[in-house]
């Protein structure tokens, strides 16, 4: 079964950090562009991040500049969103998806999300 995994999400304070990663299974990310989207109840799906195949990233959010970070370990066949001092605005369903290029608009595979949530 084709499929991407996401975990690492959590309940964190504001200021605080979370690992968010993204494994690949029945499938190698090594060809795919892999991107990163969260999403509030009631709001549209919002792009964060997104590594490309050969490692370069694209940043689809001002909001998260300088804070998150994306980078991918193709041996573990995983991507790894790093973030850093995460404000409460950071609540949200993140996803994971994998495409041709970052700018792919339809994902070829999507992970089943992952709650993360910033709160004292």
């Amino acid at each position: 079964q084709l499929q991407l995994v996401e975990s690492g999400g959590g309940l964190v304070q504001p200021g605080g950090s979370l690992r968010l990663s993204c494994a690949a299974s029945g499938f190698t990310l090594d060809n795919y562009a892999i991107g990163w989207f969260r999403q509030v109840p009631g709001k549209e799906r919002e792009g964060v991040l997104c590594i490309s195949s050969s490692g370069g990233s694209l940043n689809y959010a001002d909001s998260v500049k300088g804070r998150f970070t994306i980078s991918r370990d193709n041996a573990k066949n995983t991507v790894y969103l790093q973030m850093n001092s995460l404000k409460p605005e950071d609540t949200a369903v993140y996803y994971c998806a994998a495409s041709p290029t970052c700018t792919t608009v339809e994902a070829s595979y999507w992970g089943q999300g992952t709650q993360v949530t910033v709160s004292s």
